[in-house]
């Protein structure tokens, strides 16, 4: 197949992957944000899971991302109180697939920017239409044409709203805030460490290195807005090291959290990537590396097949059934979450390493 002429709409992590991979192949793309640059800061952590770290190396900006990342060797499991649940080894975990790291979203996307030359991107370039021959509107009114369109545009994406249809992303019925802080006088606070409270409360601490530290805290609700007054008063009856970094936390980026419900992703010439095809819960922490594996996934069907049909039908095949999985583990542990406190206690303290295992086993196969 002659290589494409391809839009990616999205300089999130999920386009600028699918950027890196496709510009290695020999491809023609351009990228479009419709933010200016200096408002894609991301400013929150993020963990990667073994088979993240396996898609970056794909990806080829691997060996880089570890350098500005922490190594993640253990989980453990808390009550709130501090109590312990659970601990294993993440390698009892992933095996083989590789290391789990924890690192920045800021320093991903830099590291994928540097990958990306920076004439390909386009900011403050907005999409408002795309129809199923590859024309595309733009919010300045004008017009061009491609060969494949590609939504990387996140949760509310322009291009599934506008091909796709099919139904708005579902609350989850939870909320969360992240924030990184600054743990080097707070004492308590190694490997990755989830704590969890009563009424489906979590409050979950990743090293980052260099004296910081990831905070993830979430809650149930019913309704998809912050309640009222200062959030961190829903935590206030943690123990260790949660009320020194609640300190932190005034300034936290609060999130409803969504999941996707449309499972179709591609059309003649579009296809959805990432967020903008499948979000859901991050309960497994797995957005991310799904998002990068549609990466790879689709650059693989794009530079094997005849056409482009062929190469949207083979990544959709390939890409569902480890997204079904996925969500349906999520949903699971998500239910967890909602045990009655001395089930979920006694529960966690028999099976947590044999169930993140389960949870985890099909994705030890390459995507």
């Amino acid at each position: 197949m002659d290589k494409l002429r391809v839009l990616i709409v999205g300089a999130g992590i999920s386009g600028l992957a699918l950027a890196k991979v496709l510009l290695d192949r020999g491809f023609l793309v351009d990228v479009v944000e419709r933010r200016a640059d200096d408002g894609l800061a991301l400013g929150s952590g993020l963990y990667l899971p073994a088979n993240a770290v396996r898609a970056l190396q794909g990806i080829g900006v691997g060996d880089e991302v570890a350098k500005r990342a922490e190594p993640v060797a253990r989980q453990r499991l808390r009550d709130h109180r501090g109590r312990p649940l659970a601990e294993f080894d993440v390698e009892r975990i992933w095996g083989g697939v590789g290391p789990c790291l924890a690192t920045t979203r800021d320093d991903l996307r830099e590291v994928l920017c540097t990958a990306v030359a920076s004439t390909v991107i386009r900011y403050d370039t907005e999409v408002t239409a795309v129809a199923d021959d590859g024309t595309v509107t733009f919010a300045d009114g004008a017009t061009d044409a491609y060969d494949l369109v590609v939504g990387a545009d996140g949760i509310n994406s322009a291009v599934r709203r506008s091909l796709f249809g099919g139904p708005e992303p579902r609350f989850l019925g939870q909320l969360c805030w992240r924030f990184i802080a600054d743990d080097t006088a707070i004492p308590g606070i190694t490997h990755w460490t989830g704590r969890m409270g009563t009424k489906g409360r979590t409050f979950l601490t990743v090293q980052l290195g260099a004296g910081r530290v990831y905070c993830y805290a979430d809650i149930n609700s019913p309704v998809p807005a912050a309640p009222d007054g200062d959030w961190r008063g829903l935590f206030t009856d943690f123990g260790g090291p949660v009320p020194e970094l609640l300190e932190q936390g005034s300034d936290a980026h609060f999130a409803a959290l969504y999941e996707s419900e449309n499972t179709v992703w591609t059309r003649p010439r579009a296809v959805l990537v990432g967020d903008a095809a499948h979000a859901f819960s991050p309960s497994m922490a797995q957005g991310g590396a799904m998002a990068l594996e549609d990466a790879l996934v689709l650059a693989d069907t794009l530079t094997a097949a005849r056409d482009v049909t062929t190469a949207l039908a083979a990544y959709e095949t390939r890409r569902a059934p480890r997204v079904a999985w996925v969500v349906q583990q999520n949903h699971r542990r998500d239910k967890a979450r909602n045990l009655p406190t001395p089930l979920r206690k006694f529960t966690l303290r028999r099976a947590a390493e044999r169930i993140f295992k389960a949870n985890h086993a099909p994705l030890h196969a390459l995507p």
